[in-house]
């Protein structure tokens, strides 16, 4: 099968002649031969325009590819304008497949005719993407819908595309010299869980209800209601917007548009859900996000197709904070510490060597508006240091740094005098101050509070145990865990944390009156049980 398919990627490459797509002047001796050799010279040089044929090419080899297209649609700093122009096409106007099948499709999810489940629908597909198509409908109620239906049999192609990919993947790894580090398997892995999340329904309607209340009442972002009693696996149906696309320039400018708010927008938007929130829309590209009609002096988006998140851990997510917060502070010095500190680069790394590779990177793109950054190049540079210092790629930040591109691509084609860097460095200041100020800590303190109470009877014999059978050293098992740290350091951190939840028992009125009918005997122990219940938590 994986044969099949391959063959099948090499025929419509040939078919479609994407070797001319291809910078020659810039290959080695052997792949220009092998450029001027190959199959593909067999085909007729096909008439019309390049972006049409690879947008045709990308649309036979199925919904991977258009993803993929999708992205590179965004990037018109790296393409040239006719190629941007048709691959834009792919976020809403790939074929539709046959209406009849799509109403099939929901009659035997909902169990019931078209006719008694909605007062009107529409045939006519309003938009077609990779993986499902839509049709507007009204329910009943007489509230106007979407209804959203994925592609039949688009499981199986995509299932094998995704052993290909493993397939090229494990060659990555074995034959490239950069394979270990670039950890391609892994990378495959989570685009696997990605793509497949993605043909359930019902999890995007989840994360559409959650990315909801994220924003509740919010000025700057709204997302549509979802109709659950409308919505399976394969259906899905919301409340259907009408806003004007985010590409549209020539109507949000028609209207009175503030295109600087609106791009500043976008960037706080895309660091609320990834600091606040943890939890971001990885799949913006202008096909998933309009502008609302209403109040154009303080624009609000609107963002359907919810359909791939992505969430960072605390860990990640506080590495990452203080990254960007150092590199737009220009603390070169704190970067390289940073990325020691948390696995990113061997412990073994220099600090001064990365720390003059991180100045060389980042010097030359502060202070410009985002018209002449072009972060596509950046990530070359990046790409470049990484391999230098053996820096491994980090899976869990993939569609961080895909979402990343799709923001930059949008800021770049609504307000290219954006500076970047003045708009994101304040939001990045305050998350960290927030994030450490007294009353978050102790609001943590707090929560956690009752579970450690509750393994207080538990807890001489749990210590009598972790006693009995503690190793006497500890490595770490994972490849993000910085070195262990000294036994006085870890203490103190045991101790502080110990005296911020007594702090918290004392900060509540009705506990500290108790405390005080308690015995100082008593007293000790609860301080001396919260102590050890915070330092096995460590």
């Amino acid at each position: 099968m994986g044969l099949r398919r391959l063959l099948a990627i090499c025929w419509i490459f040939c078919r479609y002649r994407l070797d001319l797509l291809i910078p020659a002047d810039a290959l080695p001796w052997r792949a220009k031969l092998l450029l001027k050799t190959g199959p593909w010279r067999l085909f007729p040089n096909p008439k019309g325009e390049r972006g049409r044929h690879l947008r045709l090419a990308l649309e036979s080899l199925g919904p991977i590819f258009i993803k993929f297209g999708q992205i590179l649609s965004t990037r018109r700093d790296l393409l040239p304008p006719d190629m941007a122009d048709e691959l834009a096409k792919l976020q809403d106007q790939v074929p539709p497949f046959p209406s009849d099948q799509a109403m099939a499709l929901i009659e035997k999810a909902l169990g019931q005719p078209i006719a008694q489940l909605f007062s009107e629908f529409d045939q006519q597909p309003l938009a077609s993407a990779s993986i499902a198509q839509v049709h507007t409908a009204t329910l009943p109620s007489g509230q106007k819908v979407v209804v959203k239906v994925v592609r039949p049999g688009i499981e199986k192609i995509i299932r094998q595309d995704i052993k290909l990919l493993f397939s090229l993947a494990r060659l990555a790894h074995d034959y490239l010299p950069d394979g270990p580090r670039l950890r391609p398997v892994e990378v495959v892995e989570d685009y696997q869980h990605t793509i497949f999340d993605e043909l359930d329904l019902k999890r995007e309607a989840a994360n559409t209800s959650q990315l909801r209340r994220n924003f509740q009442s919010s000025e700057i972002l709204y997302v549509p209601e979802v109709f659950w009693d409308y919505t399976r696996r394969n259906v899905l149906t919301m409340e259907r917007i009408y806003g004007i696309p985010v590409t549209d320039i020539a109507a949000l400018q028609a209207q009175g548009t503030d295109m600087k708010k609106l791009a500043e927008r976008g960037v706080e938007i895309f660091f609320t859900q990834v600091f606040r929130d943890s939890f971001f829309h990885a799949d913006m590209h202008p096909g998933n996000i309009f502008v609302s009609r209403e109040n154009p002096h303080s624009p609000q988006y609107i963002a359907i197709d919810c359909a791939i998140i992505g969430s960072l851990s605390d860990f990640d997510q506080y590495y990452l904070a203080r990254n960007l917060l150092a590199i737009f502070q220009r603390n070169y010095r704190e970067v390289a510490e940073l990325h020691i500190e948390c696995g990113w680069v061997p412990p073994e790394t220099r600090v001064h060597e990365f720390e003059a590779a991180m100045r060389s990177v980042c010097e030359p793109i502060f202070e410009k508006p985002l018209a002449e950054i072009s972060f596509g190049q950046l990530l070359v540079y990046l790409f470049q240091t990484a391999r230098r210092f053996d820096m491994e790629v980090q899976p869990s930040l993939v569609l961080l740094q895909k979402t990343l591109l799709n923001i930059e691509g949008l800021g770049r084609q609504l307000y290219p005098q954006l500076d970047l860097w003045a708009t994101a460095m304040p939001f990045l200041e305050n998350w960290i101050r927030d994030r450490y100020s007294p009353q978050t800590m102790l609001r943590k303190v707090s929560h956690r509070l009752p579970g450690w109470l509750e393994q207080l009877p538990h807890l001489p014999e749990t210590l009598l145990e972790r006693t009995a059978t503690a190793p006497l050293a500890r490595t770490p098992q994972h490849h993000n865990v910085a070195a262990p740290r000294k036994p006085g350091h870890q203490y103190s951190q045991t101790l502080a944390l110990a005296c911020l939840a007594g702090a918290v028992i004392v900060a509540n009125p009705e506990w500290a009156e108790n405390l005080k009918t308690l015995p100082t005997e008593s007293l000790v122990l609860l301080g001396l049980s919260l102590f050890f219940a915070l330092r096995r938590r460590r």
